[in-house]
């Protein structure tokens, strides 16, 4: 089996070991030769592992698409609303972090109370974010944390919203200043 083809597995059906080894004895019994990335689109397209997690990372990258479709499936296979913006708001908080001291030598990731894997990804995920950008994913989130512990009527509605917003201000659509 190719790497990148484990990738597609654990991509598709998570990190359950037995479930990754059936899905593996599977591909072996049903398919000749090395498996590929593509053998496992064929068997396993459209299913993926949807965290709050992987729709923060994808909301933080401007994937709308991604992150939407995270979303859904996600809320589907019964994820609630609460620890995902609970992800959102971990990931624009590190982002935050890192860019609040972007400037500073010497610092290490223990100076950002973060895993030294954490701010390495946050230094590299920064890039296309502006402080506008940030400030206004940070109300985003703290908006759909509100609205999910029972501020608004539609909690599912309110963290579509902040994944929305979060995509767009990372795409450089901010909303417009009233004045």
């Amino acid at each position: 089996m190719e790497p990148d083809a484990v990738g597609a597995l654990v991509d598709a059906l998570g990190t359950d070991l037995r479930e990754l080894c059936s899905a593996a004895e599977q591909l072996i019994a049903d398919t000749q030769g090395t498996i590929t990335v593509g053998t496992v689109n064929t068997y396993y397209a459209g299913r993926f592992e949807a965290t709050g997690f992987t729709v923060a990372d994808a909301a933080a990258a401007g994937n709308v698409a991604k992150a939407v479709t995270a979303l859904r499936h996600a809320l589907a296979t019964g994820t609630d609303p609460v620890p995902i913006v609970a992800a959102l708001a971990m990931k624009i908080r590190q982002l935050a972090r890192v860019a609040a001291m972007g400037g500073r030598r010497g610092l290490t990731a223990r100076d950002l109370g973060m895993a030294p894997w954490q701010a390495e990804r946050a230094r590299r995920e920064l890039s296309g974010w502006s402080d506008d950008a940030l400030a206004v994913a940070i109300q985003a989130v703290a908006r759909a944390d509100a609205e999910v512990k029972g501020a608004a009527r539609d909690p599912v509605y309110a963290v579509e919203r902040a994944v929305i917003t979060i995509c767009d201000a990372r795409r450089g659509r901010l909303p417009k200043q009233s004045s």
